[in-house]
Order: C-alpha cells, then structure tokens, then sequence
C-alpha cells in the first residue's frame, strides 16, 4: 500500500510516554505522536534516524506521526494501525496462501468476547475469523512477538481456540513489518503465557502465518511467508 501522505526524516531525541516522542527536524525539536503502544526500544534509540508521516487534522496536537524508524540499514514500520490495511489489501488480492477462497472480506467483527480484525465467509457460507498481529521486533533476522506482556493478544487466541470449534475456521496472521525476517517465534522471553497459549492455538486447529513486508518510507506491501517456530 502505498502512504499518500507527505513523508520526512527526523532524528529521534525521546519517547517521554507510549503516545509521544520528541524528535529533531532541522535542527529543531518538536514533539510527535507514536501511533504505537508497544515498547520499539530496539528502534527508537536516540539518534536513530525516523520517519514522519504529516497529518493535518484540526484537533491535533502535534503535526506528525512516527511511523518508522531504522536500525542500521534495515527500515522498520511502527505504525500499529498499518497491519490491518496491508492484510485487507492482501486478502483482496488473494495473495495469503489458504484463504483465497474467502470473497466476502469484513472487518471488525465480533466472536465471543473478542473483537477480531476479519471475517471471511466463502461462497458456501463457511466462515473463518482471522486476527492481525504487527511485529515490530526482530534480533538476528529473527521476528518476535511480542514485545510487551499482552493479556489482550492471550485472550484472542483463546476466543480463536473456540471459532475453529464453532465456525470450523480461524487464524492469526504476524505481519512482520520490515524485510530480511527469515522466522517467526513467540517472544517467550518476554511473555512466556503468549508463547504457551500460541502454542495452544496451533494444538487445537488455529492457522498460524506470518508474512513478512517490503517496506519503503512511502509505502509497505506484504511480501512473502516465513516459517514460524514454535
């Protein structure tokens, strides 16, 4: 997908709470919005270079999103609202192997308790709940999630556990946001409960994918499946 907005580098000062960070933008410090919750510590380091996206809402405070950043060479999204638009884009495009059969494509629906990203129902009717993780870690070209302890991500792996029992289908797909990601693994360091839980999920008939991303600084498209390793 391709971000239409205008786009700028900025060098990255600091990260004050999870909604804001203070960057430098020629010379000069401004404070920004991080549209992400999770911890990047691995990318918003002082002095990395960042990218901005210029937003030009009327009730905002700050003029700019941070929704990049690189480490050494490699350029990583950090926009925790991009997974959801590059998997629609896929999934309409039949490009994520095993659910191209799904026609119908919509979003945020509810499943039990749990809010999932998509339904897809086929042409017989079967339908099939499919959640979106974004994974912004990786050490040694290997992808983690997550990068924080989530009560949140436990619980939808539960509740995808019963939609496979219920509506015959359900999966998580990690949407790895950069290139040159060779795997996927649950950060069990980090969260040992998410790991055990995935490793649940996959027990009792949930799909697992992770797809990795070409990323640009106007732009990020899915690219292709990596293995997961449990």
């Amino acid at each position: 997908m391709k971000i239409d907005k205008k786009t700028i580098r900025a060098r990255f000062i600091h990260r004050p709470n999870r909604f804001q960070a203070y960057v430098d933008i020629d010379g000069e410090e401004t404070m920004v919005h991080v549209p992400n919750t999770g911890r990047c510590r691995e990318i918003l380091i002082p002095g990395t270079t960042v990218v901005l996206r210029e937003e030009n809402g009327e009730s905002r405070k700050t003029k700019y999103d941070l929704i990049a950043g690189y480490k050494q060479d490699k350029i990583i999204s950090i926009d925790s609202q991009i997974p959801n638009k590059v998997v629609a884009e896929a999934l309409a495009a039949g490009r994520i192997a095993g659910l191209e059969r799904y026609g119908l494509i919509e979003q945020e629906k509810t499943f039990g308790a749990s809010r999932f990203d998509f339904r897809l129902t086929d042409e017989s009717d079967s339908r099939y709940f499919l959640e979106v993780k974004g994974v912004t870690l990786e050490e040694g070209r290997v992808a983690m999630f997550p990068d924080a302890p989530t009560e949140r991500g436990r619980k939808h792996l539960k509740e995808l556990i019963e939609a496979v029992r219920s509506e015959g289908g359900a999966g998580v797909l990690f949407l790895i946001q950069m290139k040159d990601a060779d795997c996927f693994r649950p950060h069990d360091e980090r969260d040992s409960l998410f790991g055990e839980a995935l490793r649940e999920a996959a027990e009792n008939g949930v799909d697992l994918y992770a797809y990795n991303c070409e990323v640009g600084e106007d732009h990020i498209t899915l690219l292709e499946r990596v293995p997961i390793l449990l």
